[in-house]
């Protein structure tokens, strides 16, 4: 197959019936190729069933006033994206959806906290591909779906999934020529997939980029685009500093490091697949879709070079030290990295001395706990909360001063090309 091209839609592009009628008409524009569409879930979906989720894992009860807000939520677009002679249908058909998230949870454990976050969370994306598959058969624009689950094949590693690059393969080439046969448009989802055994998987927050990317390598697309609220890649988040500069170029492995570092734009495993197929992944903006946005793809040099600013808020640095003050050797290292990985934690910074060796990573009140009881058997466990992490690429002394004023400096790790600093940003006294 060639001439096809993945275009991938997030939560915000798709957060209200005007957003979903503004993606069909960005479609309509576009109508030359033979294209895979990719969905997010709607709005903060994902948020809002993590909030069923949780509930269930720690008090075993049924957060029936998120899932209510949920449910609301989404007749609400339905309700004002489809005509009275059609909504009775579409209403059936989400309430379906719903009743089955009500009665999967219940026969799900609520103590293995992994596998039920994927049974229930990925919830979000079949209820948006649902809608917007049904506006598409409302509005005339003709389409074929493909659930994602039977094309994205995974390892067991719930709500972190490895993909299976081979049964991936093999299931895409097995239906992809037929769905294209004599039809140009495919819609399916990001974010979730399936084991062997047809289990439910995702493959990680903001998963669904690497969806699209995944299909792309499949299909062997010319191209991926990614529709975003913003102009293109910018140098800093603009919700968080002013007078950001959008970057026109970035280079695959330049791209690779500002996702490693959590640039939100992109996730992390996005890019490489595309770099090994020289698939050029476009950013742009579904507000403004005639402006060219940015791209990556192969280079030197991000164009323009100026500072690239990464804000991680919500971290916890957690300190190890061995109970009789003895070094932290190489074994201690390997054991804490085990219960880290045990636990599912993936360490944005790393800090060791002589007696102490400290992580920085993303909070979470289900994880600590738990990871810290695993570590107390062996070692002296200290944390602090609220910490942010800032990660700045070609970084100048201004740059620095500029991210860290108001803050103060726990840890600063630097290399020519990177800083990282986990600061504590000061509060006004009382």
């Amino acid at each position: 197959m060639n001439n096809i091209v993945i275009e991938k839609f997030g939560g915000a592009s798709i957060n209200s019936a005007a957003a979903v009628k503004n993606v069909i008409t960005i479609l309509r524009q576009q109508n030359d190729r033979k294209r895979v569409i990719v969905v997010s879930a709607m709005g903060k979906t994902t948020n809002a069933l993590e909030k069923v989720v949780n509930m269930w894992h720690t008090n075993k009860r049924f957060n029936i006033e998120e899932f209510e807000r949920i449910k609301e939520y989404h007749k609400g677009i339905a309700e004002e994206l489809f005509d009275t002679n059609t909504l009775v249908s579409v209403l059936q058909q989400l309430e379906d959806i719903f009743e089955q998230i009500k009665e999967r949870i219940k026969t799900l454990n609520p103590l293995d906290y992994n596998f039920l976050y994927d049974n229930i969370v990925s919830y979000g994306e079949r209820l948006s591909s649902t809608i917007i598959s049904l506006y598409m058969n409302h509005v005339g624009l003709k389409h074929r779906f493909a659930d994602a689950q039977n094309y994205i094949k995974t390892d067991n590693t719930f709500r972190a999934a490895q993909v299976d690059w081979k049964q991936t393969q093999k299931s895409i080439d097995k239906d992809f020529d037929y769905l294209f046969d004599g039809n140009d448009l495919i819609l399916t989802q990001g974010f979730i997939g399936s084991t062997r055994e047809g289990y439910t998987t995702t493959l990680g927050r903001e998963g669904s980029d690497y969806s699209a990317a995944i299909f792309a390598y499949c299909l062997d697309a010319d191209s991926l685009t990614i529709w975003k609220d913003v102009s293109g890649l910018m140098n800093a988040d603009p919700k968080r500093m002013d007078n950001t500069v959008k970057l026109n170029i970035v280079p695959y492995k330049e791209a690779i490091e500002l996702s490693y570092y959590g640039a939100s734009i992109i996730h992390p495993k996005t890019i490489k697949p595309l770099e090994n197929k020289s698939i050029p992944l476009y950013v742009r903006s579904f507000n403004n879709p005639e402006l060219q946005g940015s791209i990556i793809c192969h280079g030197e040099q991000v164009v323009p070079l100026v500072p690239n600013y990464i804000f991680k808020e919500k971290q916890t640095l957690l300190s190890v030290s061995t109970k009789d003050f003895s070094f932290i050797a190489e074994d201690n290292i390997a054991n804490i990295f085990s219960i880290l990985s045990k636990h599912g934690v993936k360490v944005n910074l790393i800090q060791n001395s002589a007696l102490t060796f400290s992580v920085c990573f993303e909070h979470s009140e289900f994880v600590l706990q738990n990871l810290i009881d695993d570590l107390q058997q062996f070692y002296n466990v200290k944390y602090n909360n609220d910490l942010h992490l800032i990660t700045i690429r070609h970084y100048t002394e201004d740059s620095i001063k500029e991210a860290t004023k108001n803050s103060k400096i726990l840890i600063e790790q630097k290399n020519r090309v990177t800083i990282q600093c986990l600061i504590k940003p000061e509060t006004e006294s009382a």
